[in-house]
């Protein structure tokens, strides 16, 4: 996360001070680290947690902290500053933190070398110990603008026995430029920087207590009423946070809090690319997983109750000593699966087509694009699902109803594809049906039908592919325009199987773009046939077969995009509209 992070105090001689930042480095060092750091890493002791190696000789000496600098540098003068307003003591080198995994470090000091974040950090700080402070001078806030950076500010006191009222205050403030980024983040940083907040409370609670208990200064205070304050306190206005937690290591705390709070604040908050509206295919998953959740809300428990423990479990209907296809992920079948996963199965279209030959493979396409019954009868229920799942690629999500295999013929208003032991009997007027193909497989007459296609292990040369149907699609027939669309790029060789995938999902999607368009054209404005024929000649499907695959493909849109134009028509200012 691009942020700085930043410790301040409202010091009671000088203000409002910064007293400890942390912020992300993309560079290889911070500006104005000399090449002599670099060899002195190698004699640093490190530090590792959480993917994070610390440091603490990395960089050059702050110009905060007295080193020989610019006059021009940030950071107030020494003389400037009292042990309150100063947190590393002069000859301190800071600390760095590598994130080995994005080769990102997170440096600490007093104040930004950069003069720019210099004053972005000194603005904050002021404003965080001044005007924008919540009621109670303590809890969370958050201000900024454009120009200087939005700000997520904490106040909160700490307790000093030697302290007017007996307390300082201080603020822990996050800056970034992202401001939508900043507020997201608002719960997440709020518990984490309320959490250091309680732990220095902590620390200094016990302090305070223990020089209470030795030395009560209320008394004293009591009894020297009338001499001047600052006199009074005798050079002690202002002590470190170190000597009011009594805890020397507190700096190399804090720089691995605020590192980690960077990193951890970043990596919990990712940016998505959303390319638009979410397609058809995607509605209809959607829906079909809104329909099983419900469904198997409805069933949960039920099922137990009824069943036998005697009894198998059986799911959609296949027992899983069969292992369907549906229960093929199941641990119960898993040793069932290694050993038959090897047998034959289908890879891609382009495979396919390769096992079928040209003219079958554009006759079982064709068929399947226009929303015919698709029937495949062989004993491999592997094969058939392998055949199932690359032919449901030319159809949208809504279109693909599936009985992956059964002992018995099911109609084609249940499913358009449909698996079939070798021995089910179709009935003839199906075999003779223009609405219906069928793929029969058959052992091969000849072992080495496909020599050169196939190896060993997925050899499909023992099996004979015979395509038949009522209605065989000419050699001559046009055809529908996606269906040579595909053809064309199934022989282009020069395009890879994972191209021609995402030329099916352009193609798709062009097709159901003008199946919405028909759709409502049609559906929904109930225009007459007149207008219906000038609309399929301008979107460039007014043959027969193209008007046929959008009436099929109509039925696969979603229920959300129907009831939506549904609604749209039925609202008042929709017709008034129209009229």
């Amino acid at each position: 996360m691009n942020a700085i992070v930043a410790l301040c105090h409202f010091c009671e001689l000088h203000g409002p001070r910064t007293l400890f930042c942390t912020e992300v480095l993309h560079s290889p060092l911070p500006q104005g680290a000399s090449s002599g750091d670099i060899a002195g890493q190698n004699e640093q002791a490190e530090e590792e947690e959480g993917g994070i190696q610390m440091s603490s000789r990395i960089r050059s000496h702050s110009p905060a902290e007295g080193a020989s600098a610019d006059s021009s540098s940030p950071g107030p003068k020494k003389s400037d500053m009292c042990e309150g307003c100063r947190s590393l003591a002069g000859g301190h080198p800071g600390f760095v933190s590598h994130d080995k995994e994005t080769s990102i470090k997170y440096v600490s000091h007093q104040h930004p070398n950069h003069p720019q974040l210099f004053s972005i950090v000194r603005q904050a700080c002021v404003r965080s110990l001044s005007c924008e402070v919540c009621p109670g001078r303590e809890g969370p806030i958050f201000f900024g603008d454009e120009q200087h950076g939005f700000v997520f500010s904490h106040t909160f006191f700490i307790k000093d026995s030697l302290a007017r009222g007996f307390q300082r205050w201080y603020s822990i403030i996050t800056i970034m430029m992202d401001r939508i980024y900043l507020i997201n983040s608002w719960p997440f940083l709020l518990g984490k920087i309320r959490g250091i907040i309680n732990e220095l409370q902590g620390k200094a609670l016990k302090v305070f207590e223990a020089e209470q208990y030795g030395c009560p200064q209320r008394a004293q205070r009591m009894n020297t009423a009338f001499t001047p304050f600052l006199h009074q306190r005798n050079g002690n206005a202002a002590r470190s946070l170190t000597s009011l937690t009594n805890d020397e290591n507190l700096w190399a705390c804090l720089h691995t809090s605020f590192a980690w709070l960077l990193k951890a604040c970043g990596s919990r908050l990712t940016e998505k690319l959303l390319e638009g509206a979410p397609t058809e295919d995607t509605l209809v998953q959607m829906e079909k997983l809104a329909d099983l959740k419900e469904e198997s809300e409805g069933w949960d428990g039920s099922e137990e109750e009824e069943k036998p423990s005697s009894q198998p479990d059986v799911v959609e209907g296949q027992e899983l000593s069969k292992c369907s296809p549906e229960t093929s992920l199941m641990p119960d079948c898993s040793s069932w699966n290694v050993a038959h996963r090897r047998l034959s199965v289908f890879r891609s279209l382009r495979h396919m087509r390769q096992v079928l030959g040209a003219s079958a493979f554009r006759m079982l396409a064709w068929h399947v694009l226009m929303g015919n019954q698709v029937i495949w009868k062989a004993r491999d229920m592997d094969l058939v699902q392998s055949a199932f799942d690359v032919l449901r690629t030319m159809l949208p999500v809504g279109c693909v109803r599936i009985i992956p295999y059964s002992d018995q013929y099911e109609e084609a208003y249940r499913c358009n594809f449909l698996g079939l032991s070798p021995h089910v009997q179709i009935p003839s007027h199906i075999l003779s049906s223009e609405f219906a193909v069928l793929v029969e497989v058959r052992s091969a007459t000849r072992s080495s039908l496909y020599p050169t296609l196939f190896d060993d292990e997925q050899s499909l040369n023992k099996y004979e592919f015979v395509v038949t149907s009522g209605s065989p699609v000419a050699a001559d027939r046009v055809g529908p325009t996606i269906l040579n669309k595909i053809e064309a790029a199934l022989t282009n060789q020069n395009l890879s199987v994972d191209v021609v995938d995402q030329c099916l999902v352009c193609l798709k999607e062009e097709w159901m773009n003008k199946v919405k368009v028909l759709f409502k054209f049609t559906k929904v404005d109930s225009r007459p046939k007149e207008d219906t024929q000038k609309l399929l000649s301008i979107l460039g499907a007014a043959e027969e077969d193209n008007v046929k695959l959008l009436k099929f493909w109509m039925t696969g849109l979603s229920k959300t995009y129907k009831s939506h134009l549904m609604s749209t028509v039925r609202s008042p200012t929709s017709s008034e509209s129209r009229n």
